[in-house]
């Protein structure tokens, strides 16, 4: 690694953090708009930038990228809870098809009969 590249290390984490939120805006986007394909393309590049990320390391931050961080941070989060709102929305859905055959429930293993 050059002096450049290090010097640069601060630059490339904002740069990257800042492509994190916004691939999280893009996640939310595709959350409202049920887009399976655009729900996968961003989960691949959060992953990637994860990796990204993940190469950074434990240093100290300043206060730029440290309120870069806790944006992405809010913004995973909120995600985190519309997912969890669209599953349970799903499970209720998937429970209720069940609902009107005693101990049978849609998603089980047991044979029709």
């Amino acid at each position: 690694m050059n002096a450049n590249s290090s010097s640069n290390a601060p630059t490339d984490l904002a740069g990257n953090l800042r492509q994190m939120i916004a691939v999280l805006e893009t996640e939310r986007q595709a959350l409202a708009t049920l887009q399976p394909d655009a729900l996968i393309a961003v989960t691949r590049e959060k992953e990637g930038l994860c990796n990204i990320l993940d190469q950074a390391g434990t240093r100290p931050l300043d206060e730029k990228t440290r309120a870069l961080v806790e944006t992405a941070k809010s913004l995973n989060d909120a995600n985190r809870r519309v997912r969890n709102l669209l599953a349970a929305n799903v499970a209720g859905r998937l429970n209720s098809l069940g609902a009107d055959r005693p101990g049978r429930h849609a998603y089980s293993a047991q044979a029709a009969g």
